[in-house]
């Protein structure tokens, strides 16, 4: 008897609905499992074999000829095994109403004992049932709240093999799983363990990454070890703006296919911050792969991507972040396909002026020798250079400050000056695809917008002329600008605005670090 059931298989960040036809037929002994398999996916009529025996079923002793359709498309992993366990029972009739399997996809992955394992990219496999009309997905119920914030879809969690066949004779109380979207969502926001009142002095940089915050823009902050770089990058996603229902789908989608997401979560629901070691490898860095799965910038997607002590990493990893940090998205080729992956990030990266971390210090004395700042420094190239906007000097904090019972201000106060001037640059280019911050825009943009008075541009020319600017710190200062005047709900850029933004490119002058 030749039966259908109805599963996915997840490529990139969407998922491909697959076809499970099982037959079993008398002339012959073996069982087989086509349709270009991978080790895990062929392994997987040992375990149904072992799932549907536990369970006091009955596995066929003639020939069995599982295809997973389209043949011609790689499958991999363990998430077929239920589907081919429940193909199996009703193709040989243990199984009523066998054609109520047409109305549903089913996925998990099974224990020995007929238990169902999670499996990844939950909500990829949801939409796409959705979208092909399917009355409902039958899933682990650790997955069964990622599932259920498609709407349109009736989702069912199951624990065990039984509870599928049970549903399908119909002698069980299984019911469709209903999740708020929006409370639990809304509920999530602002819960953070981390606050920026936690951060004794340092007004300064605390200025420079709310400014970072307001226009999406990319920063580096130098300093000597002990000063505070990293206690500060890591509260930066306490003062961006909330997630958008849109983007936390679409950042949900990317942790549930590489497996990040923890058991029974329903969304990411705050901005995602990722800090990989520096001895992470290029294809770690930008995703790929045999199987190719997102890699930590797309895993960053709507967050921050924080380098620490950034001259550390391996240069060819640096390389291959410039092309996805312009087009917001890397694409992994290979012979046969070519996958997407979104990579809309803020990159914010620590490091040290020199070898020793004391070059500048106020009171240390640096030990490197001649050109050894410059060498250092030199590790990064001009080009990743030129996509970081802000470059912030930050300094020890002084004993005062540390020992001061002055309460700082906290990441709510400044998210709200945030929230409310990505609010004027929605506003701004909301005629303009793909763009919604500052720190995007193009350079015929930048024209039409940054429009300086005499005054603007009589410092920015003097600027660029006494501190030795080079020309790539030119766009990137009006951009800034635009960002501070917009934070100050100014409609012009106004010298104030102007004078703030150069002091934040001393990477660029000429002579730093000799």
């Amino acid at each position: 008897m030749l039966v259908k059931t109805f599963g996915s298989a997840v490529y990139g960040v969407e998922a491909i609905t697959i076809t499970i036809e099982v037959n079993v037929n008398n002339q012959g002994q073996h069982y087989f499992i086509v349709g270009l398999p991978d080790n895990a996916v062929k392994e997987s009529l040992q375990r149904v074999e072992s799932a549907i025996k536990s369970n006091h079923y009955y596995m066929p002793r003639t020939k069995l000829v599982v295809n997973l359709a389209p043949a011609d498309i790689k499958k991999t992993g363990s998430a077929f095994d239920l589907p081919i366990a429940i193909g199996t029972l009703a193709a040989t009739e243990q199984i009523e109403n066998p054609e109520r399997l047409t109305n549903y996809v089913i996925m998990g992955e099974l224990s020995l004992d007929g238990s169902v394992k999670p499996i990844r990219g939950a909500l990829p496999i949801a939409l796409q049932a959705r979208k092909e009309g399917f009355e409902g997905l039958i899933v682990p119920s650790a997955n069964a709240n990622e599932a259920a914030m498609v709407n349109y879809l009736k989702v069912y969690a199951v624990e065990h093999l039984n509870d599928v066949v049970d549903f399908l004779k119909l002698e069980t109380s299984l019911k469709p799983i209903v999740v708020n979207t929006k409370e639990a969502f809304a509920n999530a926001q602002r819960d953070f363990d981390i606050d920026f009142a936690d951060v004794k002095g340092q007004e300064n940089i605390k200025r420079a990454l709310e400014i970072a915050a307001a226009g999406g823009h990319n920063a580096i902050l130098i300093g000597p070890p002990g000063a505070g770089k990293t206690m500060l990058a890591k509260r930066l996603p306490t003062i961006l703006p909330p997630l958008s229902l849109q983007e936390a789908l679409e950042t949900t989608k990317i942790h549930s296919v590489a497996g990040k997401l923890p058991e029974n979560t329903m969304l990411v629901s705050r901005r995602p911050f990722r800090s990989p070691h520096h001895t992470i490898s290029d294809v770690a860095l930008v995703g790929g792969g045999g199987n190719p799965q997102p890699g930590e910038i797309s895993l960053a997607h709507n967050g921050v991507l924080f380098l620490d002590e950034l001259p550390e990493f391996k240069r060819t990893v640096l390389e291959v972040m410039r092309q996805p940090m312009e087009e917001r998205k890397v694409t992994i080729s290979r012979a046969k396909t070519a996958l997407d992956f979104p990579a809309s990030f803020m990159l914010i990266a620590s490091m040290n002026p020199c070898p020793c971390g004391y070059f500048n210090h106020p009171e240390k004395e640096c030990s490197c020798g001649p050109g050894i700042v410059q060498k250092y420094l030199s590790r990064i190239s001009g080009p990743l250079l030129d996509r970081i906007d802000l470059h912030v000097e930050v300094t020890p904090v002084a004993f005062e400050e540390l020992s001061s019972e002055h309460i700082f201000e906290k990441s709510e106060y400044i998210r709200e000056r945030v929230i409310q001037a990505r609010v004027i640059q929605s506003e701004r280019y909301k005629q303009l695809e793909g763009v919604y911050a500052n720190a995007q825009m193009s350079s015929k943009t930048l024209k039409e917008i940054c429009v300086l008075s005499n005054a603007g541009q009589i410092l920015l020319k003097t600027a660029m002329e006494k501190l030795n600017l080079s020309a790539r710190a030119y766009d990137r200062i009006l951009k800034v600008s635009r960002t501070i005047a917009d934070l100050a709900s100014s409609t012009v850029i106004k010298p104030e605005h102007l004078a703030e933004a150069i002091q934040y490119r001393s990477l660029d002058r000429e002579g730093w670090g000799a």
